[in-house]
């Protein structure tokens, strides 16, 4: 017996990923990415692994791909084109070897005699050729006497569309090879990163719609009626198969490789003979950190089983071969279900909607919990508990929601509504809307639950850094009436701690220790840690690098922080007011008087005389970057004399944009910002 829900859910997900594929592969139209596709694929197989009577003829998984466009002369393949299953974990490659070693261990006429068992059996180490998956369109190229006859797009497997015209004006095809034999072979036509920036740049100025990816414009380049379009696209290719040959086939996988090089095709240069399963998943993680930094888009590694005969004994299932799988990396778009929606109090009261998520893996790491911002971003999505949607992740990027599919809604998917009180906030639990924003914050100011992530940031690493001085144990202290305000932490005692549940005479002495080294300290990060309202590290080190000393702070007026450059009117606002509270300016008196904070001189590195190439210059770093991480991103900045700032203003100087760049481009191009590459910005810092 299937379960309604689950038929219904199964119904829901067949209907969604043929609507998409559709798009995709018959269309050349990209709604949604493959691996938020490959989600809903993995999603729906997974069904019908548990219920196998549940799978239905129009299922997804029981077919290749899409029907060619009738638009072009259609091509019957005389090899049947294939595509590979997928794996995304190294679970699934070890299962994925399993199975191969199973089949050649039933297939006798290559076992191997092992005379400790008296019978054959198959050995426990296979060699797979490595290959990177190349996000392109894949081609099938037909050569008769060594002259190419044909190029076909893979179509539905059976017949493709006939793109000859095109693929003749791409260079690293041969119109003829070393010598005249008869062969088919398979390959992958991929865009370049550059050129597609240059097409969609030209697409843009056109009021043409965008390119979502290589794939995606690759696919379009070759399916023009004008062969000069796609020439001046730049195409390129890797061919990495042997389908057809007149020739005696090379006896590997590896070998194939070399053959197809020496008969005049581009073979890419990174492929590897894995010694065993284990060396190719260590492959696999090698190209997962250093894929970005290639010309070309890789989305994984293709293993294939070396031996020829190995593949031939093998063999196909009905839709995939056995020898064979496509190894992804983790994706940074995934679907998955919104369980729960709440609302989490931060440190300056504001109220942060949190989306609780079914436990999916993203970008390498299982989300459970992603930020909905705010009550319009709430709004703007539509977003309901109950609801199947996007969650995106690229690299060490905060998960975000990008999209709802509201065609996998079944009408019991309940909307969120807004509350006009929330427990945590304490007092009354009465909240209010900030004017002129977007968001909420508790009335009362001083909950436990504010307070309480207001010291968290306070002895945290990006503030003052008391080592051993956790959130548990601020919880202790807070809850036992030790801390009040932020100087409180440094008038604790050894006997103090002592009481507190977890420490002895050793820990506690660790953690006072900890507490007075803490007393000296930068203004940067005692800044950070104040929990001012808007002001964050970026913040605290511009405010750090405008004033020598916390009493300057004081003095400064809302114009001296509107004057200073990536700081905007509503966080000078904040800054200016919340030094001129009266509480504010007593505790920071306070800790006047216990700490000792220094002003490192950002300059240091500066010749007497000499102007630092980014002086006065105000940087924005938005989406992953190839080869920087943020961090060293920004420290190139700073060492040059530049700022860096977390929100785009007309104050702004540059916004380096990387891959998945947000709504900051999109802020900048808008306020007419110049933007820059990564490889841009590197060349300005002198690399």
């Amino acid at each position: 017996m299937i379960p309604s829900e689950v038929q219904e859910r199964y119904e829901k997900l067949k209907a969604t990923i043929n609507h998409y594929r559709t798009k995709y592969h018959v269309y050349d139209i990209e709604e949604i990415s493959e691996a938020a596709r490959d989600s809903l694929m993995h999603e729906l197989a997974e069904l019908e692994r548990q219920y196998p009577s549940i799978i239905a003829s129009d299922s997804p998984t029981q077919r290749v791909a899409g029907k060619p466009m009738v638009q072009f002369k259609k091509v019957h393949h005389a090899v049947p084109q294939w595509s590979f299953n997928d794996a995304f974990s190294p679970e699934d490659i070890r299962d994925f070897d399993m199975r191969v070693k199973k089949v050649l261990e039933a297939t006798t006429t290559i076992n191997h005699y092992n005379p400790l068992h008296d019978k054959c059996v198959w050995g426990q180490i296979v060699d797979y050729v490595c290959e990177l998956k190349i996000d392109g369109l894949k081609i099938v190229l037909t050569y008769e006497g060594g002259v190419l006859k044909t190029a076909a797009t893979r179509g539905d497997g059976t017949m493709g569309e006939d793109v000859t015209h095109n693929m003749r004006t791409i260079e690293s095809v041969p119109l003829s090879l070393s010598r005249p034999i008869d062969i088919i072979v398979e390959g992958e036509v991929w865009l370049g990163k550059k050129q597609l920036k240059v097409i969609n740049t030209e697409r843009e100025k056109n009021g043409e719609q965008l390119f979502a990816n290589p794939r995606n414009a690759a696919a379009g380049s070759i399916r023009q009626l004008d062969p000069k379009i796609a020439a001046a696209r730049k195409l390129d290719t890797f061919i990495y198969d042997v389908a057809r040959t007149s020739e005696e086939f090379p006896p590997t996988q590896f070998e194939e490789l070399d053959y197809l090089r020496e008969l005049g095709f581009k073979v890419n240069k990174n492929a590897h003979l894995a010694h065993g399963v284990e060396e190719a998943i260590a492959y696999w993680k090698q190209w997962q950190k250093k894929g970005r930094q290639q010309a070309y888009w890789i989305d994984g590694v293709v293993l294939k089983v070396n031996e020829k005969k190995y593949e031939d004994a093998l063999g196909y299932t009905g839709k995939a071969p056995r020898f064979a799988i496509a190894f992804k990396f983790p994706a940074e778009q995934v679907t998955t279900v919104v369980e729960d929606i709440v609302l989490q109090v931060g440190r300056t009261g504001v109220l942060t909607p949190v989306a609780h998520l079914r436990p999916v893996s993203v970008a390498g790491s299982v989300v459970s919990r992603a930020t909905l911002h705010n009550e319009d971003e709430i709004n703007r999505l539509d977003i309901r508990v109950g609801d199947t949607v996007i969650l995106q992740k690229a690299g060490d990027v905060i998960p975000d929601i990008v999209r709802v599919l509201t065609e996998m809604r079944t009408g019991k998917e309940k909307k969120f509504v807004w509350p006009s009180a929330v427990e945590e906030c304490g007092g009354d639990g009465c909240i209010e809307r900030v004017e002129g924003q977007s968001a909420w914050r508790c009335v009362a100011k001083d909950s436990f639950s504010i307070v309480r992530r207001r010291f968290h940031l306070f002895v945290g690493k990006s503030a003052l850094d008391i080592v051993g001085c956790g959130k548990k144990t601020i919880d202790l202290l807070l809850e036992n009436g030790l801390l009040h305000e932020f100087d409180s932490i440094f008038t604790l005692k050894e006997g103090d701690v002592l009481m507190l549940p977890g420490f002895a005479e050793v820990s506690a002495k660790k953690l006072i220790d900890a507490v007075s080294k803490a007393r000296n300290t930068t203004l940067a990060r005692l800044i950070t840690g104040l929990s001012i309202p808007h002001v964050g590290e970026e913040t605290a080190l511009l405010l750090a690098r405008r004033f020598k000393t916390l009493d300057d702070i004081g003095d400064a007026t809302e114009e001296d922080f509107k004057a200073i450059a990536g700081v905007g009117d509503i966080v000078a606002e904040s800054i200016f007011s919340w030094l001129h509270e009266n509480k504010n300016k007593a505790m920071v008196e306070r800790l006047s008087n216990i700490l000792i904070v220094k002003n490192p001189d950002f300059t240091a590195n500066k010749k007497a005389g000499e102007k630092q190439p980014f002086t006065g210059k105000t940087f924005v770093l938005t989406g992953t970057l190839e080869t920087l991480s943020r961090d060293e991103a920004k420290q190139k900045i700073r060492n040059l004399g530049g700022d860096v700032s977390s929100s785009v203003s007309k104050n702004t100087s540059f916004v380096v944009a990387g891959a998945e760049a947000g709504s900051k481009l999109s802020d900048a191009q808008s306020l007419g910002v110049r933007v820059l590459s990564e490889k841009e910005f590197l060349n300005m810092c002198g690399e």
